[in-house]
Protein backbone atom coordinates (compact mmCIF):
# COMPACT_ATOMS: atom_id res chain seq x y z
CA UNK A 1 0.00 0.00 0.00
CA UNK A 2 1.25 3.44 -0.85
CA UNK A 3 2.17 5.63 2.09
CA UNK A 4 0.17 8.50 0.55
CA UNK A 5 -2.98 6.36 0.52
CA UNK A 6 -2.34 5.23 4.06
CA UNK A 7 -2.06 8.75 5.44
CA UNK A 8 -4.54 10.43 3.10
CA UNK A 9 -1.83 12.56 1.52
CA UNK A 10 -2.24 13.89 -2.00
CA UNK A 11 0.24 15.06 -4.55
CA UNK A 12 0.24 18.83 -5.05
CA UNK A 13 1.40 20.85 -8.02
CA UNK A 14 4.96 21.94 -7.43
CA UNK A 15 5.40 25.39 -5.91
CA UNK A 16 6.01 28.16 -8.39
CA UNK A 17 9.54 29.02 -9.30
CA UNK A 18 10.49 32.64 -8.69
CA UNK A 19 10.83 33.27 -12.43
CA UNK A 20 7.37 31.82 -13.16
CA UNK A 21 5.80 33.96 -10.43
CA UNK A 22 7.45 37.07 -11.82
CA UNK A 23 6.08 36.27 -15.29
CA UNK A 24 2.54 36.12 -13.84
CA UNK A 25 3.02 39.42 -11.97
CA UNK A 26 4.35 41.04 -15.15
CA UNK A 27 1.52 39.63 -17.26
CA UNK A 28 -1.05 41.05 -14.82
CA UNK A 29 0.66 44.44 -14.64
CA UNK A 30 1.64 43.97 -10.98
CA UNK A 31 -2.02 44.48 -9.99
CA UNK A 32 -4.16 42.27 -7.79
CA UNK A 33 -6.71 40.66 -10.09
CA UNK A 34 -9.28 40.66 -7.28
CA UNK A 35 -9.16 44.15 -5.74
CA UNK A 36 -6.93 46.06 -8.15
CA UNK A 37 -4.17 46.93 -5.67
CA UNK A 38 -1.26 48.30 -7.70
CA UNK A 39 2.11 46.97 -6.56
CA UNK A 40 3.87 49.65 -8.60
CA UNK A 41 2.16 52.43 -6.62
CA UNK A 42 4.25 51.95 -3.49
CA UNK A 43 6.92 49.79 -1.95
CA UNK A 44 4.46 48.68 0.75
CA UNK A 45 2.02 47.47 -1.92
CA UNK A 46 4.76 45.50 -3.63
CA UNK A 47 5.57 43.67 -0.39
CA UNK A 48 2.13 42.07 -0.21
CA UNK A 49 1.87 40.81 -3.78
CA UNK A 50 1.72 37.09 -4.49
CA UNK A 51 0.51 34.68 -7.12
CA UNK A 52 -2.78 32.86 -6.54
CA UNK A 53 -3.92 29.53 -7.94
CA UNK A 54 -7.48 30.14 -9.21
CA UNK A 55 -8.17 26.43 -8.77
CA UNK A 56 -6.25 25.85 -5.52
CA UNK A 57 -3.00 23.94 -5.58
CA UNK A 58 -4.21 22.04 -2.51
CA UNK A 59 -7.09 20.74 -4.62
CA UNK A 60 -4.92 19.64 -7.53
CA UNK A 61 -4.82 23.02 -9.29
CA UNK A 62 -2.13 23.15 -11.94
CA UNK A 63 0.92 25.40 -12.31
CA UNK A 64 -0.38 26.61 -15.65
CA UNK A 65 -0.52 30.34 -16.45
CA UNK A 66 -4.26 30.09 -17.12
CA UNK A 67 -4.72 28.97 -13.48
CA UNK A 68 -2.51 31.68 -11.97
CA UNK A 69 -3.17 35.36 -11.23
CA UNK A 70 -1.44 38.19 -9.40
CA UNK A 71 -3.08 38.74 -6.02
CA UNK A 72 -2.38 40.75 -2.91
CA UNK A 73 -1.97 38.61 0.21
CA UNK A 74 -5.26 39.79 1.81
CA UNK A 75 -7.28 38.75 -1.26
CA UNK A 76 -5.32 35.52 -1.58
CA UNK A 77 -6.09 34.66 2.06
CA UNK A 78 -9.78 35.61 1.71
CA UNK A 79 -10.16 33.39 -1.35
CA UNK A 80 -8.32 30.57 0.37
CA UNK A 81 -8.90 27.06 -0.97
CA UNK A 82 -12.39 27.79 -2.22
CA UNK A 83 -13.18 26.61 -5.73
CA UNK A 84 -14.95 28.91 -8.18
CA UNK A 85 -16.12 28.43 -11.74
CA UNK A 86 -13.76 31.17 -12.94
CA UNK A 87 -11.77 34.22 -11.92
CA UNK A 88 -14.82 36.50 -12.13
CA UNK A 89 -16.80 34.42 -9.66
CA UNK A 90 -13.79 34.34 -7.32
CA UNK A 91 -13.36 38.10 -7.66
CA UNK A 92 -17.02 38.71 -6.80
CA UNK A 93 -16.69 36.57 -3.65
CA UNK A 94 -13.45 38.24 -2.56
CA UNK A 95 -14.80 41.77 -3.03
CA UNK A 96 -18.02 40.98 -1.15
CA UNK A 97 -16.05 39.42 1.71
CA UNK A 98 -13.66 42.39 1.83
CA UNK A 99 -16.68 44.72 2.13
CA UNK A 100 -18.07 42.62 5.02
CA UNK A 101 -14.71 42.62 6.80
CA UNK A 102 -14.39 46.38 6.34
CA UNK A 103 -17.80 46.96 7.96
CA UNK A 104 -16.82 44.73 10.89
CA UNK A 105 -13.52 46.58 11.27
CA UNK A 106 -15.27 49.98 11.17
CA UNK A 107 -17.70 48.88 13.90
CA UNK A 108 -14.88 47.58 16.06
CA UNK A 109 -12.85 50.77 15.66
CA UNK A 110 -15.89 52.96 16.38
CA UNK A 111 -16.52 51.03 19.62
CA UNK A 112 -12.87 51.27 20.61
CA UNK A 113 -12.83 55.02 19.99
CA UNK A 114 -16.02 55.61 21.97
CA UNK A 115 -14.73 53.50 24.86
CA UNK A 116 -11.50 55.48 25.06
CA UNK A 117 -13.25 58.87 24.86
Amino acid sequence: MLTSALFGLRRLAKPLKYEDGMKILERDGYKCQYCGLDAKASFENSLIMSVDFIHPRALKGKNHPSNLVAACRPCNVIKGERVFADLYEAKEFVLERRAELKKQWQSTIALAKSASA
